[in-house]
């Protein structure tokens, strides 16, 4: 048929399937996007299954588009079919809600919320003192797991024995009853209520749930080793009348467990239906064998996995190189020196990505493409110089440069919180505006005259000390150690939920700022500022760049040439009371296989390591992702047999191989005219 055209024998067997449970089992660049599309089409226009009974869910547009369009195309512009549902998990909550959100007594005519909306409403409930972000990670948190406010106040029993526990989290649970009143009230909902609200309906009510799964009767879902326990309920529920869910994934790359995706949905998958037919797809259709290869000795190394062995459709490829420096500022250097010799060999820009674990690496590669002039995109989300946290610490650094500037005054007054509201700032830009004085200076005037309450007062009165303090200041090498030691912005963010990044993005700052002091003599303080307000204008870069991004960031991507940076131990992989080994390994495994020619490992003997100059040991990643050792290098010759092979022994003579375990070298389960034997391999050779 037409539609298996191109198709290898993995992926047409998984594209026939029709009834029943399925696991696609799908290698980085394996084609699984081809697969999905091409078995929505086979089920809708070949077996004559009506396009509305079929879902198909994904995490992106883009990615739900692509689909889209490619099934569509495949299936014919024929109106009898209909249209099939292929869109993302919150959409498809969207749309669920908008038929259904009625018997929750709700109305359908709610509004969503995006993150932004639901922080400036959890700035009105919550206390001054509290971090909005910090608390929308708890409630997110909630949703996740599906748990409603009743839940979580029930849980705090959990804590009845430890007082400061179960008064945090009272606080956080009365804050949870508090917005979802406000939403109730307005009719609003927010991103998380799309999948909590849906799958709320499906279990409250067994016959409807039983209703929507005898609707949408075949289920395919794309990247299912990044669901969450939540989105795992909803196809569970979907599947209450039959079993023809067909989930696509890659366990291997299960990377996100930081923001609630579970692991264990993929590797339990076949335990959760009956009969679950497995396909795996290992031919990569990407990357270079020296690629692939670096890629499958890695991942090697995890425990917990399906496995699966990618292979090669493609040439050798050039070797892999390993980049050695002796700090970060060599390792941006020569990385960005190699990436400069591509582009002018004809290289496009657009066709090279640098990728790293933790973004505080960025700012030295961000300085290097300056200098170099050459253009570049931050993907990772803001570039370092525009991180919330950097971006605030400027601010005191602005205004330590000019007590007139009100601006910087205003973004700084209430930061780190010390009670400074938004009708106290009213009140004082009054008495500035009729004086005609600054903001600071009308602060210093009303201090202590009974303007402020006496709490807030008392904030300000430390608010001026260290503001003196710190201008009084002898060097300006010594003023970022002052700046941190008068405010305590790290003691700040320890207590957040993302406070582990940001303080490790001011470590990076502080020890940069004092480099740059060191070695480029800066007059003043102005100095630095103008240099800096330069590096930050990047936005809107157009046309060919380079692509610089974190591994998260670069999951779904590929590219010719890619470069690793930040190969240490305690950066990559990162050491954390977070991080999981298996998963900061599977991370080396996307950012290996994003690459489609050639592929550079860096690391640095020492950087800024939690505040101080450190030396650092290279990552266990770079030595898993080489081949075995020069010594064993004669096992590996030998090392080339598979199942059925036939083979000679110079004692048994002629036998063929029935099983294989692989130790340190391979154990062949020989069959010898009826006797089995098991033999090490480097006592047999093939027969001819």
């Amino acid at each position: 048929m037409n539609l298996f055209k191109g198709l290898n024998e993995s992926q047409i067997e998984a594209v026939q399937h029709i009834d029943g449970a399925m696991l696609i089992l799908a290698g980085a660049g394996s084609g699984k996007t081809k697969t999905i599309t091409t078995r929505l089409a086979y089920l809708i226009s070949e077996v004559g299954i009506p396009a509305l009974n079929t879902l198909t869910l994904t995490f992106t547009n883009k990615a739900a588009n692509e689909m889209k369009t490619r099934a569509l195309n495949l299936i014919g512009n024929d109106s009898f079919y209909g249209n099939p549902l292929l869109c993302t998990f919150h959409k498809f909550g969207l749309l669920f809600l908008r038929l259904h959100i009625e018997k929750l007594g709700r109305k359908n005519d709610f509004n969503i919320l995006d993150t932004s909306d639901t922080k400036k409403i959890l700035k009105e409930i919550i206390d001054e003192k509290e971090n909005a972000s910090n608390i929308l990670h708890y409630i997110s948190h909630f949703k996740n797991h599906s748990k409603g406010v009743e839940e979580v106040f029930e849980d705090l029993n959990f804590f009845k024995n430890e007082p400061e526990k179960y008064k945090k989290f009272e606080k956080i649970a009365l804050y949870y009853q508090n917005y979802q009143n406000y939403l109730l009230k307005y009719n609003f909902v927010d991103f998380d209520d799309l999948l909590m609200l849906s799958n709320t309906l499906l279990e409250r009510d067994e016959n409807f749930a039983k209703e929507q799964s005898e609707f949408y009767h075949y289920i395919m879902v794309d990247e299912y080793q990044d669901t969450n326990d939540l989105q795992h309920k909803i196809l569970k529920n979907l599947c209450t009348a039959h079993e023809n869910i067909c989930v696509v994934g890659d366990d291997d790359q299960s990377i996100y467990s930081w923001r609630g995706a579970k692991i264990d949905n993929i590797l339990n998958f076949q335990n959760e239906f009956k009969n679950v037919k497995l396909v795996k797809l290992e031919k990569n259709y990407r990357s270079t064998q020296t690629i692939i290869q670096a890629a499958n000795e890695l991942i090697k190394h995890n425990e917990n996995r399906l496995g699966k062995e990618l292979v090669c459709t493609k040439e050798q490829g050039d070797a892999l190189e390993i980049l050695q420096a002796l700090d970060e500022k060599e390792e941006a250097k020569e990385l960005v020196l190699r990436i400069k010799r591509l582009i002018q060999k004809g290289i496009k820009a657009n066709k090279i990505a640098v990728l790293f674990r933790v973004n505080a690496l960025s700012r030295s590669l961000e300085e290097v493409f300056n200098k170099e002039k050459i253009p570049y995109k931050l993907l990772s989300g803001m570039k370092f110089y525009e991180r919330l946290e950097i971006k605030n610490i400027l601010s005191y650094l602005r205004f330590l440069s000019n007590f007139n500037d009100d601006f910087s005054f205003k973004a700084i007054i209430n930061y780190p919180k010390r009670g400074f509201g938004a009708s106290t700032l009213e009140k004082l830009e009054n008495y500035a505006n009729k004086e005609k004085i600054s903001l600071f200076e009308a602060l210093c005037n009303l201090e202590g005259s009974g303007f402020f309450a006496k709490k807030l007062d008392k904030e300000i009165h430390g608010f001026i000390e260290h503001i003196k303090n710190l201008k009084e200041c002898e060097t300006l090498e010594r003023l970022f150690d002052k700046l941190e030691s008068e405010f305590k912005f790290k003691e700040y963010y320890k207590t957040q939920a993302d406070g582990e990044d940001r303080i490790r993005n001011l470590d990076e700052f502080y020890a940069g700022m004092k480099d740059k002091i060191k070695n480029e003599h800066y007059e003043n303080l102005n100095e630095i500022l103008n240099e800096l307000s330069l590096l930050s204008e990047q936005d809107g870069v157009s046309g060919e760049c380079v692509y610089v991004m974190s591994i998260h960031a670069s999951k779904g991507l590929e590219f010719d040439y890619v470069f690793i940076a930040g190969l240490e131990e305690g950066f990559f992989p990162l050491h954390s009371e977070t991080s999981d080994i298996e998963e900061e390994r599977r991370l080396a495994y996307v950012a290996i296989t994003r690459a489609k020619k050639a592929l550079c490992l860096s690391y640095a003997d020492s950087r800024f390591y939690k505040g101080a100059r450190t030396r650092l040991e290279k990552s266990r990643f770079l030595n898993e992702s080489q081949k075995i050792t020069e010594e064993n290098e004669e096992y590996e010759k030998k090392q080339k047999f598979n199942k059925g092979d036939l083979i000679k022994h110079k004692i048994f003579g002629i036998g063929r191989i029935v099983d294989i375990q692989t130790e340190k070298e391979q154990m062949l389960h020989i069959n010898f005219g009826g006797i089995k034997r098991i033999i090490l391999a480097s006592f047999v050779e093939k027969a001819l």
